[in-house]
């Protein structure tokens, strides 16, 4: 089945070059808005797989845009496609729940291949973002994380599974996954026992929390 996308952003050139782009079998472009509002409605009426998501709109933010995705259809991939890359924008869209965080100037075969990933639930950033998520991560983890992934990590750090994390949050397995792929890409890591590690050395977990 091909992944079922909608476009979002308020440069009608924009979403006609990103149709173009994903005009293969792989892919299917199901809705495009050009503002925030209308791409909440257009994602509820649609139901896609993935958001390519512009952050700065009319009517109303692209972070704001996630926020709400995710409380209203939480199994929708949000992915940023923007030509911003500060951590005044990159900080609250990866805080709010987005999969992944790419500029506008990513190749075509890189930005298929990143759709392909947020569908599976992978975190996606471009470089320049990875960097500003580990600076940021190295200077002020608690700030980064957000409380609901401290607590995963700090359940990680006890030992708990997947599974086990799951059922004391009341929460899927799919969604811890989806909290520990963010914690990954904020702490600049690329497993449990790194997190972990980080996590203690830069203080964002005590000692005390082991257990």
């Amino acid at each position: 089945m091909p992944i079922r996308l909608i476009i979002v952003d308020d440069h009608p050139m924009v979403r006609d070059g990103l149709r173009g782009i994903f005009a293969t079998g792989d892919f299917e472009v199901v809705g495009e808005a050009a503002d925030g509002r209308e791409a909440l409605a257009v994602a509820l009426r649609t139901c896609p797989d993935v958001v390519l998501l512009d952050l700065r709109m009319p009517h109303m933010s692209g972070v704001e845009v996630i926020r709400r995705l995710r409380e209203q259809q939480p199994d929708v991939r949000v992915l940023v496609v923007t030509t911003f890359d500060d951590d005044a924008d990159v900080l609250p869209a990866i805080e709010q729940g987005a999969t992944g965080y790419l500029l506008k100037d990513t190749p075509r075969d890189e930005l298929r291949r990143a759709v392909l990933a947020a569908a599976r639930g992978e975190t996606v950033l471009s470089p320049t973002v990875a960097g500003v998520l580990s600076q940021k991560a190295r200077e002020a983890p608690a700030r980064v994380l957000s409380p609901r992934e401290v607590e995963v990590l700090a359940l990680i750090a006890r030992g708990a599974t997947n599974r086990e994390i799951a059922g004391r949050l009341f929460i899927t397995e799919a969604t811890v996954k989806t909290h520990l792929l963010h914690v990954f890409a904020k702490l600049g890591v690329k497993d449990r026992a790194a997190a972990v590690a980080a996590a203690y050395e830069s203080g964002l977990l005590k000692p005390a929390s082991r257990g």
